[in-house]
């Protein structure tokens, strides 16, 4: 009964959010977006809060592993989408509203994977190997990726490295897209000819991230708990209040320079418990005869510690480094002479602004 009430509250609360975004599009302000964020986490903190008193203090402490280890691999989600729609130079009207269709179909992905998840754990506990090899594999990529990047954003002599072509230029050339967008229309008219908008390219590039970020964190949520309830409602929560959590930060995300970093590491950690617990249950003929193997289990008090003290820590030094700083100013100088470098490129004679379709969305 508790968990249909909650998924089916939770929907309605998505749906709420659906609607009040459709019908009052605008920009939100700091504060109306600080008010989203606190009430989203409040009401995760209370729903923390019902589990403990209605299904016991372990449900409740793997929900809240759980919801902050998805938070935090939503935060870093959000660093993707900061870059794609600086990429297609989405007006800030829209980006709302684009950011709202993102998070949809990274609720519908996880929702999908979340049940086939399920299914293939309660079948073949040896799965568990798979999830703790990929996600110790993960962890080792992002590591290094989070390098590359902090090589890729400053060169030799400290200065912005020039852009080289990314998703946003790739789609828009291959879906041959006007570069005029038309309100929310993924479809336009220009000189009598349909054409596709940025529209529809963001969406596409939304769509691929949120696949990739669900192929990471599902794996990582099944390894601090097997209950699917539990796994989908940290999910929701996650991922609401996403959409005002990226207007309320804005250049601050470029800050968060080792964030990436403790990702990295809470992933190897959450690969390590997986790897555990499989050989814990081992079933496999050809790992110790079939039989368990006798190894320490970690618990879920252990792994919210470490998740806590992990992603915090990250914060706080990225926030206090004065790399931080420099790191923003110059990812914020690089976008700036991108943009100047696109705006003074000649416009197309198929770039002209588009006139308004009145069928196509």
């Amino acid at each position: 009964m508790f968990a249909t009430v909650s998924i089916a509250v939770l929907i309605l609360v998505i749906i709420l959010d659906l609607l009040y975004v459709t019908l009052r599009p605008h920009t939100p302000s700091m504060k109306e977006s600080a008010v989203w964020v606190s009430a989203y986490t409040g009401l995760a903190i209370v729903f923390f809060g019902l589990m403990w008193w209605l299904e016991g203090s372990g449900p409740a402490t793997e929900f809240l592993t759980g919801w902050l280890t998805e938070y935090s691999l939503s935060i870093d989600n959000l660093f993707v989408f900061i870059v794609i729609l600086s990429g297609f130079a989405v007006p800030r009207e829209l980006q709302q509203r684009i950011l709202l269709v993102g998070i949809i179909i990274a609720l519908v992905l996880r929702a999908v994977f979340i049940l086939i998840g399920a299914g293939v754990i309660a079948r073949f506990s040896w799965v568990f190997y798979l999830f703790g090899a990929f996600l110790l594999f993960t962890a080792v990529h992002q590591f290094r990726s989070a390098v590359a990047e902090r090589r890729h954003v400053t060169s030799a002599t400290g200065e912005p490295e020039p852009q080289k072509e990314g998703i946003a230029q790739k789609l828009s050339r291959r879906l041959n897209v006007v570069q005029e967008f038309d309100g929310m229309r993924t479809r336009t008219v220009v000189d009598g000819v349909k054409r596709f908008t940025p529209v529809l390219a963001v969406i596409l590039a939304l769509g691929l991230t949120d696949l990739m970020f669900a192929v990471d964190s599902i794996p990582a949520i099944f390894g601090i708990t097997q209950d699917p309830f539990i796994v989908m409602t940290a999910n929701l929560f996650a991922l609401m209040g996403l959409r005002q959590l990226y207007f309320l930060l804005g250049g601050l995300l470029d800050r968060l320079i080792y964030l990436s970093y403790g990702i990295a590491i809470v992933l190897g950690f959450i690969g390590v418990k997986l790897v555990l617990h499989a050989l814990g249950h081992n079933e496999l003929a050809f790992v110790n005869g079939g039989h368990h193997v006798p190894v320490p289990e970690i618990s879920t008090a252990l792994s919210l510690v470490v998740i806590v003290g992990v992603i915090g820590l990250s914060v706080v030094t990225s926030l206090l480094s004065p790399q931080g700083k420099k790191m923003a100013a110059l990812r914020a100088k690089g976008e700036s002479l991108h943009q100047q470098t696109a705006s003074a490129e000649p416009e197309r004679s198929d770039a002209t602004e588009p006139v308004r379709s009145t069928g196509d969305h």
